[in-house]
């Protein structure tokens, strides 16, 4: 079984992020969608709260598929958390040449450091391009409209942290 890695902070998971992670599961038989954890780092979302975001996104989109995802969480580096959930590929979604040039670097830093396992750039949609979840959170949080950007499951908990 082909299993990828899907690495990030998905803070809150977006269309952009729900975008690769279909096409992921269209060259992968089970993508781990890994939740990175930064110490320095103050997350919107709890990572209990993130992985249920990310279930519920994807349910939306591919119910079928629902079962062919793990969530899980990582605090080491990407290349020896992908080989400890025991997956031979490694996800990254790009939307413009910024990304291309960050992610080109990235990737060949962890091919020296694990040539057992191949990094697959996937292109964003054409719609998915601008939205960042920095971006999301910091519309949402003076209030504006985020539900072209964000699955439903998403938005509902946007506006939830906003009455808080």
């Amino acid at each position: 079984m082909t299993t990828a890695f899907y690495p990030g902070s998905f803070d809150p998971i977006t269309n952009g992020h729900v975008d690769v992670l279909v096409q992921a599961l269209n060259v992968a038989e089970k993508v781990i969608v890994a939740i990175g954890i930064h110490p320095g780092k103050t997350a919107l979302f709890s990572f209990d709260e993130k992985a249920e975001l990310i279930r519920a996104s994807l349910a939306e989109v591919l119910p079928e598929k629902s079962a062919l995802i793990d969530v899980v969480s990582f605090d080491n580096l990407v290349v020896d958390a992908a080989r400890a959930h025991g997956a031979s590929l490694l996800i990254r979604g790009l939307r413009d040449g910024t990304d291309l040039d960050y992610e080109m670097q990235m990737a060949g830093m962890n091919r020296q450091m694990a040539p057992d396992i191949q990094t697959i750039f996937l292109p964003a949609g054409t719609a998915s391009r601008p939205i960042t979840a920095t971006l999301v959170r910091q519309i949402a949080a003076m209030g504006g409209d985020v539900s072209a950007f964000v699955p439903v499951a998403v938005l509902k908990a946007l506006k939830s942290k906003r009455k808080d």
